[in-house]
């Protein structure tokens, strides 16, 4: 390196004098209103070490070189590695702080949010672990009923969205135009009919099943023939009668009673039946076996005394027995 290069502190060498805008050194500029090459240039230094007029003074703990150019002593890191050059770009003079800072905190930021999840999913898997071990009933039930209960479920959704579709295409004919009075007529006549059924006033036929009791070493009770008649309700059943030895039958309705006779009969209505009873019922056949042969049903009881329960599907179910109409003496519709 020259000694030129080292005085300026830049690496790049000084020209020898001021560059003319005319061209090379030596050559006349070819402008008409060029100035005169003798003239002295307001832009070449005034004297080695002097500033020009328009320069301001150095400042301490600045060295003057001679292209003009300055470099800030101060601005030299300890460690002897020059943090700014003349040419105005920066160098870094160490490891900078903020890129260190700024790599800090998103890798900050990332572990919380990891731990966040972590944490939330750890809460759902104890929530759901309790919530699905809170029930001993369901947990001591073999695999083979719970999915006979779930598909007694499956039924029951699947006949409660018929009706609300029969519900909602009956809403939709009443109020339609001329259509409306015949479609209000037969609507009317419809749940008339389904009232008289389950008020017993009308004869049923339809898909179903017959449940047999035979009394083993103690009688049929009223309370499991009651039992049945429950579970069948809860599993849909849509008429019932039952019948006794005798050929003997009753309507089942909303208010049957039981009692025990003597002799292990059974009180109906007030009408004695000998056994063995017969409940013939109109529902969905599987459902409703399923209901009574849940662990610790109405099967499982009669069984328990030395009984028997038979059961028969019937693709055509008759309920013949029929019911004297209530007279009701308090109730009035809402008007």
């Amino acid at each position: 390196m020259s000694d030129e290069q080292t005085e300026t502190g830049t690496g790049w060498p000084q020209p020898a004098g001021p560059v003319r805008p005319g061209g090379p050194a030596g050559e006349p500029d070819p402008r008409p209103d060029a100035p005169d090459p003798d003239e002295l240039s307001p832009l070449a230094p005034q004297g080695p070490g002097q500033p020009s007029d328009d320069e301001p003074a150095a400042e301490p703990g600045v060295e003057p070189v001679d292209d003009g150019a300055t470099v800030d002593l101060s601005a030299v890191s300890r460690s002897g590695e020059p943090v700014a050059s003349s040419d105005g770009l920066a160098e870094p003079a160490g490891d900078s702080a903020v890129p260190v800072a700024a790599g800090r905190s998103r890798w900050s930021t990332a572990s919380v949010m990891i731990v966040a999840l972590l944490a939330l999913l750890g809460f759902t898997l104890v929530v759901q672990f309790k919530t699905t071990s809170t029930d001993p009933t369901l947990g001591a039930t073999r695999q083979e009923d719970l999915v006979r209960i779930l598909s007694d479920l499956d039924a029951r959704e699947n006949r409660l969205r018929q009706d609300i579709r029969a519900l909602e295409d009956s809403q939709r004919q009443l109020a339609s135009g001329e259509q409306g009075r015949q479609a209000a007529l037969d609507e009317a006549t419809r749940r008339a009919d389904e009232l008289g059924i389950l008020a017993g006033t009308l004869p049923a036929v339809g898909p179903g099943l017959t449940v047999q009791f035979d009394a083993g070493a103690k009688p049929i009770t009223a309370n499991r023939v009651l039992d049945a008649v429950q579970e069948l309700r809860g599993a849909g059943a849509e008429a019932m009668q039952i019948s006794g030895g005798d050929r003997a039958s009753v309507r089942i309705i909303a208010s049957t009673f039981f009692l025990d006779g003597d002799n292990g009969s059974l009180m109906v209505e007030g009408r004695r039946l000998t056994a063995p009873f017969t409940i013939t019922v109109i529902g969905d056949p599987a459902t409703m076996r399923t209901a009574l042969n849940i662990p610790g049903g109405v099967v499982a009881s009669v069984r328990g005394g030395g009984g028997n329960v038979t059961f028969g599907e019937r693709e055509v179910a008759e309920v013949s027995a029929l019911h004297v109409p209530i007279k009701l003496e308090h109730a009035r519709p809402v008007s």
